[in-house]
């Protein structure tokens, strides 16, 4: 069906020969009466008008104005024969895609018309993107319809207005901080701060003073009292990241405040009251932790009034066809590049991909993606390297491959887990480190390999 465009000038001629130029590759209305345009308008749609600055006694103005009301993607291109810088921008404020001046060169007109269209093509895209990210929304920012999230989501909304602690459990990049941020937000917080304390990122000597402040002269450099995140947090939210980090003796500082609501400033005896709701996150296993000495047991109960655990983004992945697009229009827009869409093979390979990374890491990907695109249309091959590979050469081991055989020796009193993770990670060594070799040799997939390997990290990191 060919694009529409509608002629809106009082004097017939122009109307004609206009239609004449065109009707081959649009559907063409002329028309001199603006009530008959606006009549039309109402009944279908246009892609695009041409509109005269001068109408009789109808301004081409207020025209465009009352157009843009009736149908408002509809694109306006304006046609004036007294032109100035003043009324052009004027017509652009008001709406106008872009103006040409009579006499009307058809060549440039139809150039005109044609990227109008595109224009017009992708503001659509965007807009049905817009509209679909609004739907996959979980809460708030957070995007996902899996039933994992949809129960985190709930137990988001039900303690969104209350101050208890809340503690969030997941892997680095799962979106813990969108977590607190979505409670903060939703909250009756929501028109209070949100501090963000990374605890691992603050070396451990200045810590304590960024996070409770400090008086003038408490230490060398000291010229100046300032106050701490958790009193710029006050009747807000503190959210506490990589808490594990924080180092031992601040914990008791940290437990004053949540029991207490109040701190002491470095170089002071003097105790201020706060009022701070306080959501920290973890990647680690702070109950081992608590076990081996390294974490105060009764911080952690006072932290861990609320639990929410984020699950890795290989455990619900029928949202990464939902998180996709979101990446796509965001880099697109940010790299100012066509909004971008991927091929069928492109996708097969980021939905059956296992992200290490979680979300962040899809995120990483897309971004590397829309910046290697040749077009708007990214294949496999516009994706990673670490992505590819890890859906590359599938092929048997060959019929000859035969790595020098070896004892593996397990300790008499080993569990059967141990004693896997010793025989997978012998072969894994004695395949020099292919895991489509070693899957082969002990006779499993490549994913349960994948998966048993990063559980075996896990394990190390706790």
């Amino acid at each position: 069906m060919k694009p529409t465009v509608l002629i809106v000038d009082d004097e017939p001629a122009i109307g004609s020969s206009l239609r004449f130029a065109l009707e081959t590759d649009y559907e063409v209305t002329a028309i001199t009466h603006v009530l008959e345009a606006y009549d039309l308008l109402g009944r279908r749609q246009i892609h695009v008008v041409l509109l005269d600055w001068r109408l009789g006694e109808y301004n081409g103005l207020e025209v465009l104005t009352k157009i843009k009301e009736i149908q408002p993607q509809t694109s306006v291109i304006m046609m004036t024969a007294y032109g100035t810088i003043e009324s052009s921008v004027e017509a652009i404020k008001r709406g106008a895609y872009h103006y040409i001046t009579k006499p009307l060169d058809i060549d440039e007109l139809q150039i005109l018309i044609e990227k109008t269209l595109e224009h017009q093509e992708l503001h659509n895209k965007i807009r049905k993107l817009n509209e679909t990210i609004e739907k996959i929304k979980g809460y708030d920012q957070m995007i996902g319809k899996s039933m994992v999230m949809r129960q985190v989501f709930s137990i988001i909304d039900k303690v969104k207005d209350i101050d208890s602690s809340v503690l969030v459990f997941g892997e680095s990049g799962t979106g813990k901080e969108l977590v607190a941020r979505g409670i903060h937000r939703q909250g009756k917080r929501a028109n209070g701060p949100f501090i963000s304390v990374n605890c691992a990122a603050i070396p451990e000597a200045l810590l304590e003073s960024e996070l409770f402040g400090f008086v003038k002269g408490a230490f060398t450099g000291a010229v100046r009292s300032q106050n701490g995140k958790v009193a710029a947090a006050d009747r807000g939210t503190l959210f506490l990241d990589e808490i594990g980090e924080m180092p031992h003796s601040l914990q008791a500082k940290m437990l004053r405040v949540l029991q207490e609501k109040e701190i002491t400033p470095l170089g002071t005896t003097e105790a201020k009251k706060v009022d701070v709701r306080i959501i920290s996150a973890t990647n680690k296993g702070l109950l081992r932790m608590v076990e081996e000495g390294s974490f105060r047991e009764d911080l952690y109960f006072r932290l861990n009034v609320i639990p929410i655990e984020l699950p890795p983004l290989r455990e619900r992945k029928e949202d990464i066809a939902l998180l996709i697009p979101y990446f796509l229009k965001k880099y697109s827009e940010e790299m100012q590049r066509p909004l971008h869409s991927l091929s069928p093979e492109a996708f097969k390979v980021l939905l059956t991909y296992d992200y290490p990374g979680n979300i962040r890491q899809l995120g990483n990907i897309l971004e590397y993606a829309v910046a290697m695109a040749k077009d708007s249309i990214i294949s496999a091959k516009d994706l990673p390297i670490v992505v590819q590979n890890e859906h590359g050469d599938h092929s048997p081991i060959p019929a000859d491959y035969m790595p020098e055989k070896k004892i593996i020796e397990i300790p008499f009193n080993s569990t059967m887990k141990e004693a896997e993770q010793l025989i997978i990670e012998s072969v894994l060594a004695q395949c020099g480190g292919n895991r489509r070799k070693t899957a082969g040799m002990l006779g499993i997939s490549e994913r349960n390999l994948r998966n048993k390997l990063h559980l075996y990290r896990q394990d190390q990191q706790e």
